[in-house]
């Protein structure tokens, strides 16, 4: 009987037995993990942080990150590693320092292509009108209850931008780090759903037949890039420099952005540098960051009504985006003979290509002539520029 009672101790059961709603973090573990698996929902984030959490849950194997304290805060990567396990070294090592998202934003930068945008510059504008959901949601979860750095953390999810809201969450809200991670995730992983389900009830059928090309037919634009590898070339280093004088804040961002996609848009000269910045680094850093994310989810810290509302207050702040960026549109079609397709607004958000790829979709279905890919990249492209600038802004007011 004492050899069983040894054996029942080492297992894991009844820590389970004493506290119930880990079965349920369990249950929301493998539920991601379908999500990322059998739904194929952003598998490469959704599986890592679905398994994070399911790492994080079993009592035990010390893999659950602990919430930061002034003891961690003081101690070295070393010691933490000791005394709190691998997880907390990764997490405190890699989240804490807002390391992996802007190395996350130079793969991005690296794998993307700023083409379309330059040749649709006044399309761009659509993305930046797109981030109203950011903070239309800051001032309804500061009116909720939410302090004001709560409330930026949770308003920046409306960016549909992942490593973002995780960089945004870092600086401002730590605390809030796997909800809003979660919720950020989830719902870009949800654009093919979400967006259909904003343009159904904003869009009528005769904007949604708006033909690009065709408007580009009757009213060319005057304006004509001559040398556009050039132009792409010159284009990160500039706007980098724009942006490190007027937002600061945002550099570590935006800065690598650029700097992934200026190696790429060098040639062959830069080839290894953009290869390991798109495949190497991205791969490595988004395995832990999902990882270290996931862990942060147990019960004590996610299952509570904070949970619950920055999850609704996600979902609400990417509606409003979707519904800010195709408002922006029809404003402009009131006073312009050259008409653009409500869509494009609706693209204004920073899940790149996903996005522009349900737009086009939704495009063909009402004219199988009316390819808008091109033209909804520029939105899009433009929308993780201007989430990346709004998350600098706010951290520059907040910090």
């Amino acid at each position: 009987m004492e050899v069983l009672n040894k054996l029942y101790e080492m297992t894991a059961f009844g820590a389970i037995g004493d506290d119930p709603m880990t079965l349920v973090m369990l249950a929301l573990a493998l539920f991601l993990l379908y999500l990322g698996i059998g739904k194929r929902f952003e598998p490469l984030l959704l599986v890592p942080i679905a398994f994070g959490v399911l790492l994080a849950n079993f009592p035990g194997g010390n893999m659950a990150v602990t919430p930061s304290t002034d003891i961690i805060e003081h101690m070295t990567i070393i010691e933490i590693a000791k005394e709190y396990g691998i997880m907390n070294m990764l997490y405190y090592m890699l989240i804490k320092t807002g390391l992996l998202p802007p190395l996350i934003f130079m793969g991005v930068g690296a794998m993307t292509d700023f083409g379309p945008m330059l040749r649709n510059l006044k399309l761009a504008f659509f993305g930046a009108a797109a981030q109203i959901g950011i903070f239309t949601v800051l001032i309804s979860a500061v009116a909720l209850g939410f302090s004001l750095k709560e409330a930026a953390a949770l308003g920046i999810i409306g960016g549909a931008d992942g490593p973002t809201a995780i960089y945004t969450a870092i600086k401002l809200a730590p605390h809030l780090l796997g909800p809003i991670a979660i919720a950020a995730y989830s719902y870009m992983a949800l654009v093919p759903v979400i967006i259909p389900l904003v343009v159904k009830f904003t869009v009528t059928e005769k904007e949604l037949k708006i033909n690009m090309k065709e408007q580009d037919k009757l009213y060319p634009s005057k304006i004509k890039i001559k040398d556009i590898n050039r132009t792409k070339i010159i284009f990160p280093i500039v706007l980098c420099a724009i942006v490190s004088i007027l937002v600061p804040s945002s550099v570590p961002l935006v800065g690598m952005l650029l700097f992934g996609n200026l190696i790429k848009e060098i040639g062959s000269d830069t080839n290894r540098l953009m290869v390991a910045a798109s495949d190497t680094i991205m791969n490595a850093a988004t395995i832990f960051l999902g990882l270290t994310v996931g862990a942060t989810m147990t019960a004590a810290t996610f299952l509570d009504k904070t949970t619950l509302l920055i999850i609704l207050g996600g979902f609400i702040a990417f509606a409003i985006s979707i519904f800010g960026g195709i408002m922006a549109v029809k404003v402009h079609n009131l006073f312009s003979k050259k008409k653009i397709n409500p869509l494009i607004g609706a693209t204004g958000l920073s899940a790149v290509p996903m996005a522009s790829r349900v737009a086009n979709d939704i495009a063909l279905k009402y004219d199988s002539k009316n390819h808008l890919l091109q033209y909804a990249m520029s939105s899009n492209i433009s929308g993780v520029i201007g989430s990346a600038v709004a998350a600098g802004v706010l951290i520059s007011f907040l910090s």
